[in-house]
């Protein structure tokens, strides 16, 4: 078995950006998406979605397809957003779409600048829980939504790594696992709520025939989903 080199976020999607698509490409990322879009509101008309971690824009595509009135997306890797303007160019005449190169722990936006605060398996690449909350906080109006996922820390425990192959060399992307009780801690502390969280289990008949992974993926949840709301 080759050797696994673990890589800090910007290098590694700097290499993987060139294949990685916009859409759910593993059975963990298919088990989030599934409770990431069941917390999603059908019907984006007239709101600002604000996609943080936006990598190549999959849940922007998901809220245009919602009918949103302005989307933006924010990524540390410039190789990820350029993937995203690819995958979204088809979108451009729709207008209200931007992508901003930043850092989730300092955020390049306004205050209350969305009315939906997204961020999907990024959080966990930050070492620090509160801070990266915090900005979302700042950046969701108040009344405003945030969601939020990341790799359930069942899966760090058992050793999973978010790994992919550029060339013939494999990699991983670091990854700090975040317990429940450190998200009650820190929404506790930004004023917060947690209207709903949800820990999906991974679904048999998304799992390729031949796959090689560990059975025990079969009999624990492998991401947790937050839908947290900002008090007006």
């Amino acid at each position: 078995m080759s050797r696994i080199e673990m890589l800090e976020p910007r290098d590694a999607y700097a290499l993987w950006a060139a294949g990685y698509p916009p859409r759910a490409h593993n059975p963990v990322m298919h088990a989030e998406e599934h409770a990431m879009l069941a917390l999603l509101p059908a019907d984006l008309r007239g709101r600002s979605v604000l996609d943080v971690g936006c990598g190549s824009g999959r849940y922007m595509l998901h809220a245009l397809h919602r009918c949103a009135a302005r989307v933006t997306g924010v990524d540390l890797s410039v190789e990820m957003l350029e993937r995203a303007g690819a995958e979204l160019g088809a979108y451009r005449h729709v207008g209200g779409i931007e992508l901003v190169q930043g850092n989730l722990e300092s955020l390049p936006l306004p205050d209350a600048c969305a009315d939906l605060t997204i961020c999907g398996l990024a959080i966990g690449h930050l070492d620090r829980l509160q801070p990266a909350l915090a900005e979302l906080r700042r950046v969701t109006r108040p009344g405003g939504a945030i969601l939020c996922s990341d790799v359930h820390p069942i899966g760090h425990a058992l050793g999973w790594a978010r790994d992919f192959k550029s060339g013939d060399r494999h990699y991983a992307v670091r990854h700090t696992p975040h317990l429940y009780s450190h998200w009650h801690a820190s929404c506790a502390a930004l004023n917060l709520e947690i209207a709903r969280v949800l820990e999906p289990m991974l679904d048999p008949a998304d799992i390729p025939a031949g796959a090689h992974f560990d059975p025990l993926a079969l009999e624990v949840p492998v991401a947790l989903v937050f839908l947290l709301l900002r008090p007006s």
